[in-house]
């Protein structure tokens, strides 16, 4: 096989293990509450352990190649925040659906409205996912074509970091829908998108990626990972009053995240 082959086969089973997420959430069953508090933290964990200790360092580094110190470490906190404000402003304006013509009772409504506000998380969570594993896809695939040995060890490292990942797409989705397929399709778009990645690299943007570029996509991606974590996956991990499984999850997401960068 030719290092482009083993180069798009390193980012789509990389990505796809977003797969094996939904999988263990499926085996948890759809009504064990406190397994999604614990899930959900455990998913904020992971997106916040990864934005500070990998995108960011990973964002000022790339910026680091074409100006200061001081210059790299300004861009990085303007292209994090700035994602924030992007990201915050489209959340704000995307209009709510409704089902006007039903009539319900408020505990209907008040269980109708927790779910889709779960559901929500679920899919900000596959969004925020999948743009963060397309410069990943890049990564793996560029990286395998000049090294297919580091290709290969970072695309383990990537699959690692994509099965907690894709617990924390698919656990909402499921536990407020319990639909099995559309949580397993939200998990595949995810995850898909880190093949898409490599594929856009190879045919369109090889004489476009920069290391400008690279700070930017990685400073961004790590702001709106950061915001939906402290806005969306925790109040929902600690709205079923299981707040220290909350934390805990919090805490396990972060020591699982830290050791597979160390080991892998």
């Amino acid at each position: 096989m030719s290092n482009v082959g083993v180069a798009f086969l390193n980012t789509a089973l990389a990505g796809l293990a977003t797969m094996l997420g939904a999988v263990i959430v499926f085996l948890s069953g759809s009504d064990n509450k406190k397994f999604l508090s614990s899930a959900l933290g455990f998913s904020a964990g992971v997106m916040i352990y990864i934005s500070f200790m990998e995108m960011m360092p990973m964002a000022t580094e790339n910026f680091q190649q074409t100006m200061g110190e001081r210059a790299a470490g300004m861009a990085t906190l303007a292209a994090f925040f700035g994602s924030m404000l992007v990201f915050g402003l489209v959340s704000h304006l995307v209009p709510e659906a409704d089902e006007p013509h039903e009539i319900k009772t408020e505990e209907e409504m008040e269980a109708e409205a927790h779910e889709k506000a779960l559901e929500k998380v679920g899919i900000k969570s596959a969004i925020a996912i999948g743009v963060h594993n397309f410069p990943e896809g890049m990564v793996t695939f560029m990286t395998t074509l000049l090294d297919p040995a580091m290709g290969v060890t970072i695309a383990i490292a990537i699959a690692m970091h994509n099965i907690p990942e894709g617990i924390g797409v698919a656990a909402p989705i499921y536990f407020a829908t319990g639909d099995k397929k559309k949580a397993l399709w939200l998990t595949f778009l995810s995850g898909v998108s880190e093949p898409l990645g490599a594929i856009l690299a190879y045919l369109v943007l090889r004489p476009f990626l920069t290391t400008t570029l690279f700070g930017i996509v990685f400073a961004a991606i790590s702001g709106i990972m950061v915001l939906i974590s402290f806005d969306e996956l925790l109040p929902a991990s600690r709205a079923y009053g299981e707040t220290h499984l909350s934390l805990i999850g919090v805490i396990l997401g972060m020591l699982v995240m830290g050791l597979s960068l160390i080991v892998l």
